[in-house]
């Protein structure tokens, strides 16, 4: 028995919906026990947007139509992405028609319409936040872009269902552009997701906010539908990870058998990838705004030389 392409999309829908809370909650709970603190549970982060969901919202006299429809485009738009990236299954119809590049311009919409929103309302912490992000997103984008080309490159296709499709049936091998190219994509993640070195998304100190700055002014449903989207792309960022440089067990049709063991191997890859966050995010520190451009041009370059190896020595 297996399921149509549209219900494997739509499935991929929920399962993101759903998962993502608790997949947030699983970070924290591995951060706590890393820094020897209580653990609040992996149900936590459902418990928050429930409890933000039954507040009212609070908007600022000037705020205009920006600010208050932000909050549904960036849910909105964070949502459609799971569709293009293949968490269980190639057999997607969004995934014919998007590649990696779409999927770049998509978290390019959500982070413009957001740098506007935390800009909106004139407060000083907004601006500052905006204009931090944009100056992240300058130089974490063309690494991004320059990581998953390497991949492009190895598959021949910018598609993400042919990368899985190529890479899955792929010999296990330690290659050089890979390496490079996956270790350019993890700083790239850190810093898109808003973890440290990058950001902390768990303080409002006024040194060291980025993302926190520029939705400061949300409450209610805003604010609970920015803290779902916020979780949604660090599960989609993992699952792009997963889908470029470790693809195995993806399905390629919509078996039911195939997709219940690629969940659970996609629940066991997404385990195993937050603990390793959790061990880089315990062993730096935060650091200063202005060694980012630092930071990320290692990215950058990193990527760069994934891409040259691939031509050298593949």
């Amino acid at each position: 028995m297996s399921l149509h392409p549209f219900a494997i999309e739509l499935l991929q829908f929920v399962l993101l919906l759903g998962l993502a809370p608790a997949f947030a909650g699983w970070v924290k709970i591995l951060k706590c026990r890393a820094q020897g603190r209580t653990a609040p549970g992996i149900l936590q982060p459902y418990r928050d947007i429930r409890r933000l969901f039954g507040k009212d919202i609070v908007l600022a006299e000037n705020a205009s139509w920006i600010f208050r429809f932000t909050p549904y485009l960036v849910f909105g738009v964070t949502a459609v992405a799971a569709g293009i990236i293949p968490l269980l299954s190639v057999d997607l119809p969004l995934s014919a028609t998007a590649d990696v590049i779409a999927l770049v311009m998509l978290f390019g919409i959500v982070r413009f319409f957001t740098a506007l929103a935390g800009m909106d309302i004139g407060t000083a912490f907004g601006g500052m936040g905006s204009s931090r992000e944009m100056m992240i997103a300058s130089l974490a984008e063309p690494a991004m872009l320059m990581a998953v080309f390497t991949v492009s490159l190895a598959s021949n296709s910018s598609s993400l269902t042919q990368m899985v499709a190529v890479m899955g049936q792929a010999e296990f091998a330690i290659r050089p552009s890979l390496a490079f190219a996956l270790a350019a994509f993890i700083m790239i993640a850190l810093a898109e997701t808003g973890r440290i070195p990058v950001d902390n998304p768990a303080t409002h100190l006024e040194l060291t906010m980025v993302h926190e700055a520029m939705i400061l002014e949300y409450s209610g449903r805003h604010l609970a539908l920015f803290e779902w989207a916020g979780m949604m792309k660090l599960t989609i960022f993992f699952a792009l990870g997963i889908a470029a440089f470790s693809p195995w067990g993806i399905a390629a049709d919509g078996d039911i058998g195939a997709l219940l063991l690629a969940f659970g191997l996609l629940v066991f890859k997404l385990a195993v990838g937050a603990l390793i966050m959790v061990l880089i995010e315990t062993g730096l520190a935060k650091m200063r705004l202005f060694r980012l451009p630092e930071y990320l041009g290692s990215a950058f370059l990193l990527a760069t030389l994934g891409m040259i190896a691939f031509f050298i020595l593949e």
